[in-house]
């Protein structure tokens, strides 16, 4: 498939005011142009990474290294030095942005790297990598949406940060559609207010300006919008509201259903950049659970433990074909380009479960299934010979109401070989664990029971809503180590 370059966008908008609330977008790009102007005339292309939280700078030193085609890395601003000293030894830059200004260093150049753009991944386990994606691996994933949800324009809400994937895919689909974009704090968006007089009046509660606007946000995000009762009819005015980051649990979604929120709970991840299946508000609206349809650039499809597809309705590792895969994790590219088979468990089926034909494949269907993520296959806890998906535990135990947040992890025991453990926030501290035992036994095998309970005052969890598995391994080994 055949996509216009950085350049070709660029000139499209260059005299246009699109970014709302943000003016002088393509004078810094061109300020951005003319630091690089000496190398690449020279024909090399330097490594750049960036260390940038203002958006207008972040935005703007991003498209001039991929006018340029020069690799780029996109870093956290959040980072620890220990952090940001694995980041530089991987990336070995020959340009450092940064709030400071320009850093220039001396490492040698890889021509094979031309036009890679390097996306963070996997920092919540401790070892931040980068998937390697392009401009048209991006464009694939911008287009792939455009055709899904027949939008030719696409006008994005952005509370998420840019330099993760669930931000920057929101530039560039309204960057590359001709569509406008707000960049907010997510505490400005809660709150409905801002200093800028563009986004006040975005935020204002009576707007109709976002009746034409994508929004994007995580489970966490969400349920504290859910909380603001006096938000909730300006949040059911967005065109759509995609979901996604981490799994919803379904009281969060029952809630949004009621209100009206016209969700569309996605799956995807920074390899695919971004969805590659997503349930339609409507659908959402209608009652429907699932990760939605598979959108028209990708195949997803189930794997057993050879590799082989299943037919639908057969639960097997996900696997993904689309045009907007990365080539690698930087500075390696895949063995296999062609399929990435993840850690999560799902199954394909009809709209509705009682209609899955297992009899007929996912892959030679002429019709669309429906994609449903069961967990993630490195989470299951094997106890005492009974599968465990925290998952599914996590949900019973939210569905209680007793609880603010859980999360469920497992650790090695001598009797059972695995248990598993709860770190929870009680919704008040006077709830005993006893309480919520006595709330699930309707809804949860015993034999599923978190053996180990830990009340904490909140799970360590990221921006995206992504828990932190460093530091439930540290609570965990803490309490266990005090005899609990």
């Amino acid at each position: 498939m055949e996509h216009s370059s950085a350049t070709d966008y660029f000139q499209k908008r260059l005299h246009e005011q699109w970014l709302l609330g943000i003016d002088g977008w393509t004078v810094r790009t061109q300020a951005r142009l003319h630091q690089l102007s000496s190398l690449t005339q020279a024909g090399t292309h330097p490594r750049i990474l960036l260390n940038l939280q203002d958006p207008l700078e972040f935005l703007a030193a991003f498209m001039a290294a991929c006018i340029t085609e020069s690799p780029v890395f996109l870093g956290n601003p959040s980072w620890s030095r220990a952090d940001w000293e694995q980041v530089i030894a991987l990336s070995q830059p020959h340009i450092i942005w940064d709030a400071a200004g320009q850093t220039f260093t001396e490492n040698p150049f890889t021509p094979h790297q031309k036009s890679w753009i390097m996306v963070p991944t996997g920092g919540s386990s401790g070892k931040i990598r980068f998937a390697i994606h392009t401009w048209s691996t991006l464009m694939a994933s911008v287009q792939g949406c455009q055709q899904y949800f027949e939008s030719p324009t696409i006008n994005s809400c952005c509370t998420l940060p840019l330099h993760h994937v669930s931000g920057l895919m929101q530039f560039l689909r309204s960057f590359t559609t001709g569509g406008r974009l707000a960049i907010l704090p997510f505490d400005d968006f809660l709150n409905g207010v801002s200093s800028n007089p563009a986004l006040a009046a975005f935020l204002d509660s009576q707007s109709q300006e976002v009746q034409a606007f994508f929004l994007s946000l995580v489970p966490t995000q969400l349920q504290r919008l859910l909380q603001r009762p006096e938000r909730l009819p300006w949040l059911a005015r967005f065109q759509t509201v995609l979901l996604g980051g981490a799994p919803a649990w379904p009281e969060l979604l029952n809630a949004a259903r009621k209100h009206k929120v016209r969700l569309a709970p996605t799956y995807g991840m920074t390899e695919t950049a971004s969805q590659v299946a997503t349930l339609k508000p409507d659908d959402f609206l209608a009652g429907h659970y699932s990760s939605g349809q598979v959108l028209p650039h990708a195949q997803v499809l189930a794997q057993d433990d050879d590799q082989r597809f299943l037919p639908r309705n057969q639960t097997g590792r996900i696997a993904i074909q689309s045009q907007s895969l990365c080539l690698g994790y930087y500075p390696e590219r895949f063995a296999n380009p062609e399929t990435f088979v993840t850690d999560d468990l799902g199954y394909l089926c009809d709209e509705q479960p009682s209609a899955c034909r297992q009899e007929q494949d996912a892959h030679i269907s002429g019709k669309t299934p429906h994609l449903h993520v069961v967990g993630r296959d490195s989470r299951k806890i094997i106890s005492g010979g009974e599968n465990i998906f925290p998952e599914e535990v996590e949900a019973a135990i939210r569905a209680t109401g007793l609880v603010k947040d859980v999360y469920v992890t497992g650790a090695p025991d001598s009797e059972w070989g695995e248990v598993a453990i709860a770190l929870y926030v009680p919704i008040t501290p006077s709830r005993s664990v006893l309480e919520i035992q006595a709330a699930l036994q309707n809804t949860l095998s015993k034999l599923k029971y978190p053996k180990r309970w830990i009340a904490v005052e909140q799970i360590p969890r990221n921006a995206q809503g992504k828990v932190s598995q460093m530091q439930v391994a540290m609570e965990v080994r803490s309490h266990l180590s005090n005899g609990g």
